[in-house]
């Protein structure tokens, strides 16, 4: 069951608008058509060539390449806990994995996989609402305990799919080698993971100059790596701990740590994909996304993603009767705490304004 809208009121129709720095910095990821009717919409970006024509060109989209450090640190980061992955199964096949991995797993997965949803995703790339202080700086520590890179790349890289999704500049379009068989599988690569090793960086002066005037988010984002080793020992050592083992270390480490982080990248990866390809499309939305509803419970309801692209600030993305979305639970939640506040909630009347025609639908 989907979390209802406040009593307070606080839907897409009475939300307070952006301020002018968030407006900015997530224009090129919100399509003016997608706008939450009643919030106040940032004037729509002028496309390159118009504004070329006009002498005064927009940033560029790349800026640079990754050094060949951070390029080995993708691969790392996307391989090893893979190969973690395949050899799982043998692995735990009578030796290995107990009730204590099982919990910290859960938990850990929870925790850095809402710090992508809730935090990375819904709050810090569109603004679906605001934060205090203090729980701005926990979902930026909580998304970067997934291992997905340092929260202002992803936010850049995710506002630029936006921008451009399933067009030419979305970096990890499934659409990007065209429509035959052998183009899609190749797409299919390319949207879930292949993506990853290309050295172009996204230009974040283009695409989050928010955060980067954020100087506690830099802060944050600075230290990635520190977060990395926190999220890969700490199961460890509280395995070690729980148990008073060293046995309990390491397989605590090697599922609540490799594990676990590796799930979590291809169900996150599979958003990309997945999602891009099959699934419902109940509402009209201005390229191939679409919902899978096997990936709801997985992906904290991020599997939800056709409603997402056809209202890119909605907080919630399961609207319809029957779509779980664990992430709006937990802002939800916040909200009442006063954690959160100017939550976008769903509208009757936006959803009534959004919904797909008969030929946009599919499959």
């Amino acid at each position: 069951m989907t979390p209802p809208p406040p009593a307070s009121g606080a839907s897409v129709a009475t939300a307070a608008p952006a301020t002018a720095s968030t407006a900015a910095a997530t224009a090129a990821a919100t399509p003016a058509a997608a706008t939450p009717a009643a919030a106040t919409p940032a004037p729509a970006p002028k496309s390159d060539a118009d504004a070329r024509s006009a002498g005064s060109g927009p940033k560029p989209i790349i800026d640079g390449q990754r050094g060949w450090g951070a390029q080995i640190a993708v691969y790392a980061f996307a391989v090893i806990p893979l190969i973690a992955l395949i050899v799982a199964i043998p692995f735990a096949w009578g030796w290995g994995l107990g009730w204590v991995d099982v919990v910290l797993a859960i938990v850990f997965y929870y925790l850095s996989g809402m710090g992508v949803t809730v935090g990375f995703h819904r709050y810090f790339t569109h603004g679906s609402y605001k934060a205090k202080a203090p729980m701005r700086k926990f979902l930026a520590i909580a998304g970067q305990l997934a291992v997905q890179g340092p929260v202002i790349i992803w936010v850049a890289d995710h506002r630029r799919h936006h921008a451009f999704s399933d067009r030419e500049g979305d970096p990890h379009s499934p659409w990007t080698y065209g429509t035959s068989i052998p183009a899609l599988a190749r797409g299919f690569w390319h949207a879930h993971m292949g993506w990853l090793f290309n050295r172009d960086n996204t230009n974040q002066q283009r695409f989050a100059p928010d955060l980067l005037a954020d100087k506690s988010i830099v802060r944050i984002d600075k230290y990635f790596w520190v977060w990395t080793l926190v999220s890969l020992i700490a199961p460890g050592v509280l395995g070690g701990l729980i148990t008073w083992s060293w046995h309990g270390a390491l397989t605590a480490f090697f599922w609540a740590g490799l594990v676990r982080v590796a799930v979590l990248h291809h169900i996150t990866w599979s958003v990309n994909s997945i999602c891009h390809m099959i699934g419902e499309r109940p509402f009209a939305a201005r390229d191939k996304s679409a919902n899978f509803w096997p990936l709801a419970i997985l992906s904290f309801g991020e599997s939800w993603h056709n409603l997402h692209h056809a209202d890119p600030t909605c907080a919630r993305h399961g609207v319809l009767r029957g779509q779980l979305d664990t992430s709006a639970r937990a802002i939800w939640i916040f909200e009442k705490f006063g954690w959160v506040y100017n939550v976008r909630w769903p509208s009757a009347q936006r959803l009534a304004r959004i919904q797909a025609t008969a030929g946009e639908m599919g499959h």
